[in-house]
């Protein structure tokens, strides 16, 4: 098998049979051995019965159809499982990522051994302020944390060598971020390639701006695990004992501080009057915590069982 497109939809019935076609005549241009793997992520239209008409008519057509709508980071990740090509390309099922930039992608991952290529689309017909701008500085922020230096951490056409795929683990909402989530396993070879970028020629977007917090927040997530992941100790327990300390070398002082007046006969406040009393109590409170979440999360990471976060309801012709 040379290649495995992965594809996760949501409703884009009107979308399925054009891409498919357009797929196909590529590969088959380029005598390319191929499988065409769609994930329907729950939808709600006719997305399904197009794709079981593709399955029935084409040999290479297989399907994931999920119970219910997960997310984009869990159909690629139920698609990635199934991939069984030596190159896998993931692209999205609104026809706005150009098949025909297929060759020069698996050329990059086998001629030129690249682990992932990633595309820039340098030119987007999206929405300016809604999608455009947030964007760029998302991107921007991703760079700085990650070290990537990639224009486009979110585009959906993407390249990578098969055991690439099969080391990463997309959950949450990570799929914008599958560069580095390729980083972190060890995968250094990572380019980029200037894509097309076509206008959305059916139905509409499935991001809302919700996606400007989720964006936010799993770059946050994803800088995180990136040093701390494998290590939550080193990070909950540093700053818990330092918490800890700084509250119990508060307390001390405060202690020491009363006895010494009382013995000395020099006036002085109650200790639960003194402000810093309950500055060194929370502190070292807080510390306690602090240590207990890295000490749980160390018993997290070595009795995880790698549960799947999704529900499959069908799968045809694999």
């Amino acid at each position: 098998m040379d290649i495995s497109v992965v594809i996760p939809l949501l409703n884009e019935e009107e979308s399925l049979q054009e891409l498919y076609d357009w797929i196909a005549k590529v590969m088959q241009s380029n005598h390319f051995l191929y499988e065409v793997i769609f994930i329907d992520d729950g939808s709600t239209d006719k997305s399904w019965k197009v794709i079981q008409d593709l399955v029935d008519k084409n040999q290479e057509v297989k399907a994931i159809r999920f119970q219910r709508n997960y997310g984009k980071s869990q159909a690629l990740d139920a698609g990635f499982g199934e991939a069984k090509g030596k190159v896998v390309i993931t692209m999205d099922a609104d026809l706005q990522d150009n098949p025909d930039e297929i060759p020069e992608l698996y050329k990059l991952i086998i001629e030129e051994d690249f682990d992932l290529i990633s595309g820039w689309k340098k030119k987007r017909f999206d929405n300016v302020l809604t999608k455009n701008i947030p964007s760029k500085l998302y991107n921007w922020a991703a760079r700085k944390t990650s070290g990537l230096e990639l224009n486009d951490f979110n585009c959906g056409l993407k390249a990578y060598k098969n055991e690439v795929i099969k080391a990463i683990k997309v959950s949450g909402e990570m799929h914008r971020y599958i560069p580095i989530l390729a980083k972190n396993e060890g995968y250094t070879k990572i380019g980029e390639k200037v894509v097309k970028h076509q206008a959305r020629k059916y139905g509409v977007t499935k991001f809302g701006v919700d996606r400007f917090i989720n964006g936010l927040l799993d770059l946050i997530t994803i800088s995180f695990l990136s040093k701390f992941g494998k290590r939550p100790m080193h990070f909950f327990g540093l700053w818990g004992t330092l918490m800890f300390l700084f509250g119990f070398t508060s307390a001390f002082y405060i202690g020491a501080m009363k006895l010494y007046r009382v013995y000395a006969k020099i006036k002085t406040i109650l200790v639960t009057d003194n402000p810093w009393f309950y500055i060194a109590l929370t502190s070292m409170i807080l510390g306690t915590l602090m240590f207990l979440s890295g000490f749980l999360g160390e018993l997290i990471i070595k009795n995880n069982p790698l549960q799947k976060h999704y529900k499959i309801k069908e799968k045809i012709n694999l």
